[in-house]
């Protein structure tokens, strides 16, 4: 393979995304440790699962743009593989049906970790959200009526990064769910939800243009930053609600270390007016919110 193919296919996995897919499977995780319901062989398939959903999205947003027109010469950000021209769209369709096919094995051995291989109405239930969390990976901008292009890729990410990562994981850890994981996972939804809003923010302009109504679009960039606003605090606020209800000691706040950072990201957010200006905020949020999910999971633990 060609140094610039190969150079090509590594920006369309688009490795600053992964650090957020992981969030999600590592925070279940943590929980399930503390509650000592933990399982290595669920949080090493939930990580690759989750690896492979998050290529996934990206490699079919990167071909359903392409094909959409929203990928075009005013876009901003990193180059996308198929509108440079290196990787064709054929080439990336097979690439997105490869990795669609590795989500789904590694999917069905998850299941098979967390809750046997006998076909019971637990294991459907999985296997049916497991198949949605992959066409949702894929409809975000692939399909007749691509569910990214009408505003709801808020919601499906807070559905499937958010509730489902988090409750998910810890089920096929510990076989049951309490009431109150709603609180982390819901968490974990939000700064989620706040990572697409900021790529969308950035993106405004060439989505607008392309007809790609995204929530931003549809809201506007000023009533965007004050919903981004929402979503970052959030998260913390469920965290320390989350902490209270279960709370054993002072190092479970310890989580309260990146507050600052994600402060200094709204910051930056309110005062940059220049779209294309806010995309190394994106690399900067994805690795605050991981740091964020393990500084968590060690108050938890300790």
């Amino acid at each position: 393979m060609e140094k610039t193919k190969l150079k090509a296919w590594i920006h369309a996995i688009r490795l600053r995304t992964l650090p957020l897919a992981f969030s999600s499977s590592l925070l279940g995780s943590f929980i399930a440790f503390h509650d000592k319901s933990f399982k290595w062989s669920v949080l090493w398939l939930a990580l690759l699962t989750t690896l492979f959903l998050q290529i996934l999205s990206n490699l079919a947003n990167d071909y359903g743009d392409s094909r959409n027109g929203a990928d075009n010469p005013e876009r901003v950000g990193p180059e996308r593989a198929v509108q440079s021209g290196v990787i064709s769209p054929g080439e990336m369709r097979l690439a997105v049906i490869l990795t669609g096919f590795f989500a789904f094995v590694s999917g069905i051995l998850l299941i098979g970790e967390g809750i046997g291989y006998t076909v019971t109405y637990k294991w459907i239930l999985f296997l049916v959200l497991g198949t949605g969390a992959i066409a949702a990976a894929i409809n975000y901008t692939v399909g007749k009526k691509p569910y990214g292009y009408m505003g709801f890729g808020d919601l499906f990410v807070f559905l499937f990064f958010g509730l489902t990562g988090v409750l998910g994981t810890y089920f096929l850890h510990a076989g049951h769910l309490r009431s109150d994981l709603l609180l982390p996972a819901s968490a974990m939804g939000f700064l989620s939800a706040a990572v697409l809003n900021l790529n969308n923010m950035r993106d405004i302009q060439g989505d607008s243009r392309a007809g790609k109504r995204t929530l931003v679009v549809i809201m506007g960039p000023d009533r965007a930053r004050y919903y981004h606003l929402l979503l970052i605090a959030g998260a913390p606020v469920t965290l320390i609600v989350y902490t209270i209800v279960n709370y054993s000691g002072p190092v479970q706040y310890i989580f309260l270390l990146t507050l600052p950072l994600l402060l200094m990201h709204l910051l930056s957010v309110f005062s940059i007016k220049v779209p294309a200006e806010l995309d190394p905020q994106l690399k900067r949020l994805a690795l605050t919110i991981f740091a964020t999910i393990i500084i968590f999971g060690i108050g938890l633990i300790f």
